[in-house]
């Protein structure tokens, strides 16, 4: 997935709006039942002014001047006296507004249940699909921008779905019931009082694609600095080694500067929209009350019709104001939604077609003629490669690195696809075995485990939540982590920070290899997982391993050749190509790549012994 839309999707705004509301699934009627609450609020609001008229012209002026109220309303008024009228009028015009209020709090709670619903519905599934996410998908995406299309995106559809719909349906229902009111009082005026429509219609139009393209890039640069943000706080032990802070603190400052330019750009924009819109609505509003006297004091309307239609003016002169927001939230929900479904769109790792058999796998893994090469990618990767493994047996991987050990193991648990070749496991191909089963059938230990901000137990026995402590401090004592964790201060009731911050590479990688012996596993991967522990605590490791797990087989994915001369198969990988394989003793005869590792890493281990004496 691209995660920098800098194209504007204009081409795409009524697709975008008929999947605003294809994600709001069965939930509709709450937004049909806001309309309708909505109808009586707006309803209420016309009325308000025809009791102006009636006071006005009927009760106060002459009682033989037609009422414009609805003749149920109308005759509710009539008494003997002006004062029981008034008091009359006054006490249905205090109901009116409880009437009112009581519609507003309704359309509020239906609109606001209806908004959230949707809204928690839609981050559920979104985070779903990030975790259904293909390999390829998160290694091309940034971490920040994924979290904002997940929040702030998300919001921004919400508030348009159960504001913003709601807002114009208003404005729509306020207007048209205004015009209806107006047009029995007087056609002429009525005529004089919409003559502001089509042109505020024409300038919300040209704004609406003036600022389309502007979200776009306001999106795209608080998505830059919201991952920078964040890599900058998980890295900070990083920053701070290499004295970087000043350096790191002048790039947010750009990127900064880049979101405040575009966003003040948007400002301005809307500034002109507004102070256009508000000046061409003052003069409409003189318009209609300078026609509205001379029509007055012709005979032609009374004071009360007078005052009614300045009431009117302004339930519709203001409201096609709102259209400058209404136009921009449109803008920027479009873009959100284009944003969002570019993750709701992308094919997963799991579909109907996923092959569903789960063989029961004991460990004969057999790599036949493999080639793998990534999608964005001319050259392969891995190239024709061939050897096998039988149950039971530990392998070592060596290699340059980039010469395609992680990727080999990768393809092994589908992270990645070959695409020539096939791999097998106890005989079956691994692409007709379901993905969840044969990654449960593996333990992989990554050369950079990710540990959660919990507890040194819950990230060991994060797998099994149900696992008694005797079982956590067992696989701690295998993976050689059991001594330093009872000597920190709360043993392993100790809160480990963000992503593990707070340990040592080794006791990160060991911890992560705890927790992944935790269930028995018939293939584990180490990738370069030992590379931060000593050589006495790789070889207690190792031995460990033996002991408890021997029924296992075993990939190890090393540079260390101490670690590689103990398996019962060394592959050498160079280039994506398997360049030799065999035992240590053999290999060490050979003229080869292994041979020659070994000779450099025996001289060093040898001068650093003299050196130490």
């Amino acid at each position: 997935m691209e995660t920098k839309d800098n194209n504007q999707p204009k081409k795409h705004i009524f697709k975008m709006l008929i999947t605003m509301f294809k994600w709001m699934g069965h939930y509709w009627p709450l937004l049909i039942l806001s309309f309708g609450f909505l109808y009586f609020v707006s309803y209420a609001r016309t009325l308000l002014p025809l009791f102006g008229q009636h006071i006005i012209d009927v009760i106060l002026t002459n009682p033989s001047e037609a009422s414009k109220l609805p003749t149920f309303l109308a005759n509710l008024l009539v008494s003997d006296t002006k004062m029981k009228e008034l008091l009359l009028a006054a006490g249905m015009i205090v109901a009116l507004a409880v009437f009112r209020a009581l519609f507003i709090f309704l359309r509020r709670w239906s609109s606001g249940y209806f908004g959230e619903t949707i809204a928690y519905k839609l981050r559920n599934r979104l985070y779903r699909k990030l975790q259904d996410a293909n390999y390829y998908f998160h290694t091309h995406s940034e971490t920040g921008d994924l979290i904002q299309r997940v929040t702030s995106d998300v919001e921004s559809y919400k508030r348009f779905i159960s504001d913003r719909i709601i807002e114009v349906f208003r404005l729509i229902l306020l207007v048209g019931l205004s015009i209806w009111q107006m047009s029995k009082l007087n056609t002429d005026l009525t005529f004089i009082s919409i003559m502001i429509a089509p042109v505020i219609l024409a300038i919300a139009a040209y704004y609406f694609r003036k600022v389309e393209r502007m979200f776009t890039v306001i999106e795209n640069n608080e998505a830059k600095m919201t991952t920078h943000v964040q890599e900058n706080v998980s890295a900070a032990r990083v920053v701070k080694a290499f004295a970087n802070e000043p350096h790191e603190v002048n790039k947010f400052k750009n990127l900064n500067r880049e979101f405040t330019d575009s966003d003040y750009d948007l400002a301005k924009k809307m500034s002109v929209f507004w102070s256009v819109t508000d000046f061409i609505s003052f003069m409409q509003f003189c318009l209609i009350a300078v026609f509205g006297i001379i029509y007055a004091s012709r005979g032609i309307i009374t004071i009360g019709v007078y005052t009614a239609f300045l009431a009117y003016a302004g339930n519709i002169i203001w409201p096609m104001r709102q259209l400058g927001r209404l136009v921009g939230d449109f803008s920027k929900s479009t873009v959100a939604v284009y944003r969002l479904t570019k993750i709701i769109e992308n094919d997963g790792e799991y579909n109907d077609m996923e092959p569903n058999e789960t063989p029961e796998i004991f460990g004969h893994v057999k790599f036949d003629h493999v080639s793998f090469k990534f999608n964005d990618s001319i050259d392969d990767q891995i190239i024709d490669v061939n050897f096998e493994v039988k149950k039971g047996s530990t392998v070592a991987i060596v290699g340059r690195t980039g010469s395609g050990k992680s990727t080999l193991m990768n393809l092994m648990v589908r992270l990645l696809d070959y695409q020539k070749g096939e791999i097998t496991i106890d005989g079956v191909p691994i692409q007709n075995i379901e993905k969840h089963y044969l990654r449960e059938q593996v333990g992989y230990i990554l050369q950079e485990p990710f540990l959660f901000s919990k507890t040194v137990e819950e990230n060991i026995g994060i797998a099994d939540k149900n696992v008694k402590n005797d079982r956590v401090e067992s696989v701690a004592k295998i993976a050689a982590v059991h001594e330093d964790i009872i000597n920190f201060e709360k043993g392993y009731q100790t809160l480990v920070g963000e992503r593990g911050v707070t340990l040592s590479g080794g006791q990160k990688q060991r911890v992560a290899i705890a927790r992944m012996l935790l269930k028995p596993k018939p293939i584990l991967i180490f990738d370069d997982s030992l590379s931060a522990v000593d050589t006495e605590t790789d070889i207690q490791i190792r031995k460990a391993l033996d002991k408890e797990w021997k029924s296992s087989t075993v990939f190890i994915v090393t540079h260390r050749i101490t670690t590689a001369k103990e398996a019962d198969m060394i592959i050498v990988l160079e280039d994506g190509m398997v360049k030799e394989t065999g035992t240590h003793e053999e290999l060490i005869k050979r003229d080869g790549m292994y041979k020659n590792i070994w000779e450099i890493q025996s001289r060093i281990d040898f001068q650093l012994e003299e050196g130490g004496e």
